[in-house]
């Protein structure tokens, strides 16, 4: 007995030094990820000596940082691939602090960041280049960047709120990088003032899950949720998470700031749209088991999300400016991806999130370049021919790549709604390839060009749909069964999407009319809504410096006469 008792005590100091051994290795794992968001901090902190021009240290120090956290994140994922969950120990009190947490999301996200944010910086050094303040501008740039870092590393909410709150601050220095342009602190002033309901918003979601479950720990509030314990708490905490990621993303009716972010350098622009926006659905991403727990949250996702992305897309078809337009392309794509989340279906969110922040980065670094609108503009469109027939075949034939790929890939329509609603989307792009094509002049060539483009895009969707699904794992609930207000208001979104396609596949067949002037005019102004709420965030108040100029002036009053747009009606 006496010798039972002795192995038995034996057995639990070594499971004890094991324990010991294994939270040792994981802070050592954790510290390595954590070197990537220190570095931009030391930078930032480094620019407050290098403020002025042509900071040449400042400059160098930057790119070796930027790949130094390629580095890092390619390290973290290594090991994350060979361990699992790695979490870091808690630094504060009672279960609530910081924390560092590497799993496949924050392996996504930060490899993400990583990339951009060298991209990034290393244009900005050039694009920069003689600017009296380079220096704080890099400095500024550096700041947001670990901001950012942090939150997607987050393993308890407390870091998780910090990160989150000075994403928003850095954002704001950047805004107002220029202060004496006037555009600059309009956008800046409403972009500030949503911000901090947005803050306010996840703080009380925060102290929701924090008084439900008693810890901040995002492992043990995850494991609790699995239980599929429904409580008002967790109700209103995702309410209110759903809320914040709104605010955070420029969703309809608060998405006219990000239209107006251009007086900031284009660098700026490039990480706003690349990556803080991603902010929003990737803290519905991470929440995922929270929102998987409530009934009324992923619902509110859908409506706002799916009607942003409907009405954002249709404006975006108005805009003459290629930045405006980028502005609302990223309103339409942070409000899919919203949508999608509120479907459940995590991994088309994520593999969106990603795919959306690399074009946009690309996108608006390479504005400046003329020379492949210039080639556009040389290609010969084919003339659309308006035969109802041909234009049911195109939408036909879509219907038919579809439903070959949802079976091969053995969809249910029962558990999988989510899915099938996301295909019912990628039905209608590519019903466009095919109604282009085949309602033309063009000849046989053209119509074997869209059936390659209409399977390479289904094929690429559902293939890295399912590799993202792999990737994520146990990080995200599996999709369940929907409820039938799910089904009534995704329906009512797809109803709308598809008689918003419908449209633009006839337009080009139908007789110029005032009445399509008169909405083009409506539809370039936005409706309307940053007018509306220009009004209720008082910008029209906006009060004039003493020491402004005539010229500064001018200017303001330009910027807010230029928030309606009047265009001549074409008789």
């Amino acid at each position: 007995m006496i010798i039972l008792s002795q192995l038995c005590t034996v057995v639990r100091q070594k499971l004890n030094e094991q324990k010991k051994q294994t939270a040792m290795s994981q802070n050592q794992i954790a510290l390595i990820a954590l070197i990537s968001p220190l570095l931009f901090i030391a930078t930032a902190i480094v620019s407050w000596f290098q403020p002025g021009s042509r900071p040449i240290m400042l400059k160098q120090m930057s790119l070796i940082v930027g790949l130094l956290g390629i580095g890092t994140a390619v390290i973290s994922g290594y090991f994350v691939f060979q361990h699992g969950l790695i979490q870091s120990s808690l630094i504060g009190l009672n279960n609530f602090g910081l924390s560092i947490r590497l799993d496949a999301i924050s392996i996504t996200m930060l490899t993400m960041i990583a990339l951009l944010a060298f991209i990034v910086l290393k244009f900005s050094n050039n694009y920069m280049d003689g600017d009296d303040r380079q220096g704080s501008f890099t400095g500024r740039l550096a700041a947001t960047i670990a901001s950012v870092q942090l939150l997607v590393i987050s393993g308890n909410l407390g870091l998780l709120f910090v990160a989150w709150v000075f994403t928003s601050i850095s954002l704001h220095r950047l805004l107002l990088f220029y202060p004496e342009r006037p555009g600059a602190i309009i956008a800046a002033r409403k972009k500030f003032i949503l911000a901090r309901i947005g803050d306010a918003s996840l703080l009380v979601a925060i102290a929701l899950l924090y008084n439900q479950f008693g810890s901040g720990n995002l492992e043990v509030i995850f494991n609790e949720l699995k239980t599929n314990v429904y409580s008002i708490n967790v109700e209103i905490a995702a309410f209110c998470l759903v809320l914040a990621a709104l605010f955070k993303s420029a969703q309809f009716p608060t998405h006219g700031w990000l239209i107006e972010v251009m007086e900031t350098p284009t660098p700026v622009s490039a990480l706003l749209h690349a990556g803080l926006l991603n902010a929003g659905p990737y803290l519905i991403v991470r929440m995922a088991f929270v929102m998987d727990a409530s009934i009324y949250a992923p619902l509110l996702l859908i409506a706002v999300g799916g009607f942003t992305a409907l009405f954002a897309s249709v404006v975006f078809l108005t805009q003459s400016s290629i930045k405006t337009a980028l502005g609302y392309s990223s309103v339409a794509h942070m409000g899919f991806s919203l949508m999608v989340c509120g479907l459940g279906v995590y991994p088309a969110a994520m593999l969106h999130l990603v795919a959306h922040s690399f074009y946009k980065a690309h996108a608006f670094l390479s504005t400046g370049s003329v020379i492949d609108g210039i080639r556009a503009s040389k290609i010969a469109k084919a003339e659309r021919i308006g035969s109802p027939i041909r234009i049911a075949t195109g939408i036909a034939l879509a219907l038919l790549v579809y439903s070959i790929f949802a079976f091969a890939w053995g969809i249910n329509p029962e558990s999988e709604f989510g899915l099938l609603a996301l295909g019912a989307v990628i039905i209608l792009g590519i019903s466009r390839i095919f109604t282009s094509a085949i309602d033309s002049n063009g000849n046989f060539t053209l119509f074997l060009r869209a059936v390659f483009f209409a399977l390479i895009v289904t094929t690429a969707f559902f293939s890295l749909e399912s590799g993202m699904h792999y990737v994520l794992g146990t990080q995200i609930p599996a999709l369940s069964p929907p409820s039938m207000a799910t089904i009534i208001l995704t329906s009512t979104i797809l109803l709308l999407f598809t008689a918003a396609v419908f449209i633009q596949i006839i337009a080009p067949t139908l007789n110029p009319s005032p009445k399509f002037n008169a909405l083009a005019i409506h539809l370039r102004n936005g409706l309307y809504m940053n007018a509306t709420f220009d009004k209720l965030v008082g910008t029209y108040n906006i009060n004039l410096k003493p020491n402004d100029t005539p010229l500064q002036k001018e200017q303001i009053n330009a910027e807010i006469e230029s928030e309606v747009e009047l265009v001549p009606i074409r008789k």
